[in-house]
């Protein structure tokens, strides 16, 4: 059985929510490239004009290692739509 994704999630508000979610994603991608990890699936998205995030999915074994270094502020269960 294939372990679960879990998308890791970094909510920003305010203003400059969407820039800085953009800019947050950028560094997640690096940080993907830099410790090898098993998926490479980052973004950003706007849920409003003051509150964006930025995640990152992983597998849940990679997950405590991750949510330790990355500190995000919530996690969800991750389902990729085909």
């Amino acid at each position: 059985m294939a372990e679960r994704q879990i998308k890791l999630i970094w909510d920003f508000r305010g203003e400059s929510a969407q820039n800085t979610a953009k800019h947050h994603k950028i560094h997640l991608e690096e940080y993907v490239l830099a410790q090898n990890l098993t998926f490479n699936i980052t973004g950003n998205k706007d849920l409003s004009s003051m509150h964006s995030i930025a995640y990152l999915v992983v597998i849940e074994s990679e997950m405590i290692a991750v949510r330790d270094a990355l500190k995000p502020h919530r996690g969800e269960v991750y389902t990729p739509i085909d």
